[in-house]
């Protein structure tokens, strides 16, 4: 090795950061046996910071541009070492890259249930899934709070912190608004904004800034939607089961006549027993009843209605009774 060799590996005269790769928050400026050469320049790209520390005190941070490395451009550095005016020799420090890129698409979720109070299901566990993005805003801070002296400080590194205040702040968020899981889950938006605003004092204590952050599914565990699903169910079921028994007492009513015993007789012969027949038969009835009568009907549709039941009593599909009934109240309309 050559004497112009040993001395160009010794001496720096440019320090810069290519940022090779995605995922890397802080970088330290491999140090080991070099020295930083006076009037060298550092280099710092956009979105990017520099910070120089000397004995894990910071000293200088340089903002992206070229910087030529004087006691002028190094004002704590040059006060830490009590370099003198006239000072221009080689000096040691440890120099970390910052990256203040914007960290897109981190993914949040939580891996366990979080137990919340609910107005309208009690105490309920909840999960949510979701994104956020994030940058360095203070480097020193970062320094500080967070990467210290590691070589190499990623945002892996820092995901299960911040996942952690994600959780707690999201908890937070569900016990003071008082607003029910149903309400929520349908304003994610609104969910989305009220977690950010309580991260936001938790990612500046690291020196970071919360660009976003976004709910993008709340669930519930599955034995919960299961319920949930049944009592929607049956809310839709209220209104739609007067029409439907009106529909399947009109396409039994043909059925009737062969089995004994009317339309008590049609449910028993169903299968559904004595008591459920009986049941069944009562609902039937009451459908053919409205059927027959409504609430707002003319002389000439009551008429009609009276040929079409004696109709279907000459073809045997209703019974005498049922025809004498249907009639009597039909006429009852039709008299006043």
């Amino acid at each position: 090795m050559s004497l112009m060799s040993f001395v160009k590996k010794q001496f720096i005269d440019i320090l810069q950061w290519n940022e090779e790769g995605d995922g890397v928050l802080s970088w330290r400026y491999p140090m080991q046996d070099f020295e930083i050469q006076y009037g060298g320049q550092l280099v710092v790209r956009e979105s990017q910071m520099a910070v120089f520390v000397n004995e894990g005190k910071i000293a200088d941070i340089f903002a992206p541009g070229t910087h030529k490395l004087t006691t002028q451009t190094l004002p704590v550095l040059t006060y830490l070492k009590n370099w003198d005016k006239l000072f221009e020799s080689p000096f040691k420090s440890d120099v970390y890259f910052m990256s203040t890129r914007l960290q897109l698409g981190r993914r949040w979720g939580t891996q366990q249930p979080i137990t919340i109070r609910d107005k309208d299901f009690g105490m309920v566990r909840m999960r949510a899934f979701g994104i956020y993005s994030y940058q360095i805003k203070d480097p020193g801070v970062f320094f500080k709070e967070v990467a210290g002296t590691r070589e190499i400080y990623t945002v892996d590194d820092m995901e299960q912190q911040l996942r952690n205040q994600v959780v707690s702040s999201m908890s937070a968020a569900f016990g003071e608004s008082n607003v029910s899981f149903l309400d929520m889950a349908a304003n994610q938006g609104l969910l989305g904004d009220t977690v950010k605003a309580k991260l936001i004092p938790a990612f500046e204590r690291f020196g970071l800034s919360l660009d976003s952050f976004m709910v993008e599914n709340v669930s519930l565990p599955e034995e919960i939607q299961q319920a949930l699903d049944k009592r929607i169910s049956v809310g839709m079921m209220k209104d739609v089961i007067p029409e439907y028994t009106k529909l399947q007492v009109a396409d039994a009513i043909p059925l009737a006549a062969q089995n004994e015993g009317g339309l008590a007789g049609l449910a028993a012969g169903l299968g559904v027993g004595l008591g459920a027949g009986q049941v069944v038969a009562g609902a039937m009835s009451g459908a053919l009843a409205q059927i027959t009568q409504p609430a707002a009907i003319t002389d000439d549709e009551i008429s009609s209605k009276i040929e079409k039941l004696g109709g279907l009593l000459a073809k045997g599909l209703i019974s005498q009774t049922e025809f004498d009934q249907s009639k009597a109240e039909l006429l009852k309309k039709l008299i006043g």
